[in-house]
């Protein structure tokens, strides 16, 4: 349906109807129109720089052209209808040879125009109509209303020249005159210094823009390197709330810091007491001899202890560790002899730059529980992991039993085990996944679970670079 009929339905409407209609119709056209509007900062402000000033200088050129020329160039056409005029009714009055000439000569003197009675003749076939063409009409008009003779203009075939012949009773006038007796030629200068303004003032927008618009892309990159766990170098500057939104940002990076630091601290101190208390355990049992209850006791302290470390990495995160740049491939070698050394059939593949910053350990154990989630239910795993400008992506396949799809979300809470074998190990926590998952994000990353190309289930670990 078309537009027009668009809006002629809605007027057919009841009036609250169709001012809902048209509002919806706005709506959408306000969205459309968001749709392919510049979505980066820096292009939007530049856009509400220029847009405004491209749509004054439309109007200036388009009311100048209009009103100011089209005024001119009638006023000087007028002055040069009269004077040809004049010339007519002069020759008109004394008809005779000598005078046409006496009338040429005081043309070339007085009105600066070249003016030659011609025998009488048809007049040329006419021009089309040039594209431009204000001097053509107004020239046009004022012959009509002041000679109303036939007449044969031509304004195009050259630039500098305007050429009229005018049929008289038993003559005809050839007038050849300057273009700018009739049309104000150096209205041009006003459009180049107009455009030239405009030009200098886009330039100096864009460079103060990109010199506000800097300090905001600073202060973004260094959110994310500290979201990677990266210490970013980074001062305030720019705009006085630009700067106040890098001071916040500053003094929240010094908070969180000090919290990980408190909680940290408060772990060891926690870590420091329980394993004291399991080390007196440990202690007792070895005192006691060699029995079916002391072994059982044994199994229970080794399952504490290794129950206790796993809460306390997973409450720790690693959040200490800086980053540093890593071979990725050899990274991932290591991982793969660990994995043969369990007695596994593992291999890895990989393609791209290998050299990625992330920090090493806390990598390493995110991937380590990838694999050793793999390892406990499967015989052979597969390491694939390519490396583009943006993004560090590892794949784990392996060909065991998989993971339903309900249930893909939830292995990654902490503390979660499936009924099932997979994930249910021997004295498991249910916080392997968590650590990967809490360690994949901290490096701004994450991790999804899918079906694997072997049978089982791909782990996909993705960080940016």
């Amino acid at each position: 349906m078309s537009q027009g009929s668009s809006w002629g339905r809605a007027l057919s409407l009841s009036r609250p109807a169709a001012i809902k209609q048209i509002l919806s119709w706005l709506r959408e056209l306000w969205r459309k129109g968001a749709a392919i509007l510049p979505k980066g900062l820096y292009a939007r402000s530049a856009l509400i720089v220029i847009a405004p000033m491209v749509i004054l200088q439309g109007v200036l050129t388009y009311v100048f052209m209009e009103r100011h020329w089209q005024l001119v160039t009638t006023r000087l056409s007028t002055v040069l209808t009269q004077d040809i005029a004049a010339l007519i009714d002069l020759y008109g009055a004394d008809p005779q040879p000598g005078s046409a000439a006496a009338l040429s000569r005081i043309a070339q003197d007085r009105l600066k125009i070249d003016a030659d009675f011609l025998p009488k003749s048809a007049l040329p076939p006419a021009l089309p109509k040039p594209f431009f063409s204000i001097v053509d009409a107004a020239l046009s008009n004022e012959i009509r209303r002041q000679i109303g003779r036939p007449f044969w203009l031509d304004t195009v075939g050259r630039s500098n020249l305007i050429e009229i012949r005018i049929q008289l009773d038993d003559a005809t006038l050839r007038v050849v005159a300057n273009r700018s007796a009739a049309y104000a030629s150096n209205s041009h200068i006003f459009l180049l210094w107009m455009v030239g303004a405009s030009f200098v003032l886009i330039i100096v927008a864009i460079a103060f823009l990109r010199n506000q618009i800097k300090p905001i892309l600073l202060l973004a990159g260094a959110a994310e390197a500290f979201g990677k766990g990266r210490d970013p170098d980074f001062r305030p500057r720019g705009a006085r709330e630009v700067r106040q939104a890098g001071n916040a940002f500053i003094e929240m990076k010094r908070r969180i810091e000090r919290a990980f630091e408190q909680r940290t601290a408060m772990l060891n101190g926690v870590s420091h007491d329980l394993r004291t208390i399991l080390t007196r355990f440990k202690l007792s049992l070895a005192l006691m001899g060699e029995s079916d209850e002391t072994q059982d006791l044994q199994k229970d302290v080794e399952e504490m202890q290794r129950m206790l470390e796993a809460y306390l990495a997973f409450a720790r995160g690693d959040a200490g560790e800086s980053a540093s740049q890593v071979d990725m491939h050899d990274f991932l070698e290591d991982l793969r002899l660990d994995a043969e050394r369990n007695g596994h059939d593992a291999k890895i593949e990989f393609t791209g730059d290998p050299i990625v910053a992330v920090r090493p350990d806390a990598f390493k154990r995110c991937l380590a529980n990838l694999i050793g989630n793999a390892q406990s239910h499967a015989k052979h795993i597969a390491i694939e992991a390519s490396r583009d400008q943006r993004f560090l992506t590892i794949h784990v396949d392996d060909d065991g039993p998989g993971i339903p799809p309900s249930a893909r979300e939830d292995v990654f809470r902490p503390f979660f085990r499936l009924d099932e074998s997979r994930n249910q190990d021997l004295g498991g926590t249910g916080l392997g996944l968590a650590i990967a998952l809490d360690i994949a994000r901290s490096h701004g990353g994450d991790i999804g679970l899918t079906d694997s190309p072997l049978g089982g289930l791909r782990a996909t670990v993705r960080v940016p670079v």
